[in-house]
């Protein structure tokens, strides 16, 4: 570790659970974030400036004024641009030294299969069933630890599905690919915007303590909030023997 790098991250190293070892598990590493909106704005802002050697984004969307409500790693100078491109500018204004590669493009099985291969926690950022349901099945394969956040109106959750835990459940294990969920946007029924950054920034701490083994994670536990109260309800979820992605069968 460089002086510059004692420097710049003195106070991971001053906590005892971190430390020089702590950090450098943290440089070393790789993360995956889809989506680079609401969630995926403080997720890869808080990974960035805590130093996480490889980020990768995906998102095939460009940002708007109505996103500038709530996405903070976007500006005025960003409405017209890739949301990875301005969110690759952002993370760099921060920490240079990360290296971040985007991708302008929907994470589809085909693309997920290959990244997520190569990544050491996925950070599930995007706003549709769908595209959850490939990044927990790609994941479950690989058994690499998932962070799902999700967040509308005043309601946020999080979690995180670790398949290396033969006892953590998958994301398919508390929302069956086969259930009729409903749908529901931002475009259509609105959030509030400091929602995202709390949810966001729980993400980010939970990726952290992952790749520098620190605490104990939210794997086996759905936190939800209610931003209305502000009170926060726990649930825990079991794997499900008869999941069809994580199940005894697959």
């Amino acid at each position: 570790m460089t002086d510059e790098q004692l420097l710049r991250y003195s106070r991971h190293i001053l906590l005892d659970e971190i430390g020089i070892e702590g950090q450098q598990q943290v440089l070393a590493s790789r993360a995956l974030i889809i989506g680079a909106g609401g969630l995926g704005s403080p997720v890869a802002l808080y990974l960035g400036s805590a130093g996480v050697g490889h980020i990768t984004v995906v998102d095939h969307d460009c940002v708007d004024l109505t996103n500038l409500q709530r996405q903070i790693a976007h500006n005025m100078d960003s409405v017209g641009q890739s949301k990875v491109a301005s969110i690759q500018s952002a993370i760099a204004a921060i920490n240079p030294e990360v290296q971040v590669k985007v991708m302008q493009a929907r994470a589809d099985a085909a693309l997920l299969e290959t990244l997520v291969a190569q990544t050491d926690v996925v950070l599930d950022c995007c706003d549709n069933f769908a595209t959850r349901h490939a990044i927990n099945a790609a994941c479950v394969k690989h058994r690499k630890p998932l962070v799902s956040g999700a967040a509308i109106r005043f309601d946020g959750q999080i979690s995180v599905y670790d398949s290396r835990d033969s006892k953590s459940p998958c994301y398919a294990c508390v929302f069956p690919p086969e259930s009729a969920f409903e749908e529901t946007r931002c475009a259509t029924m609105g959030v509030f915007a400091p929602l995202v950054g709390i949810i966001g920034s729980m993400q980010a701490a939970e990726a952290l303590k992952l790749l520098s083994t620190v605490g104990q994670s939210l794997a086996g536990r759905l936190l939800m909030l209610d931003g209305r109260s502000m009170e926060f309800t726990e649930v825990r979820i079991a794997r499900q023997p008869d999941c069809p992605v994580c199940g005894k069968p697959h």
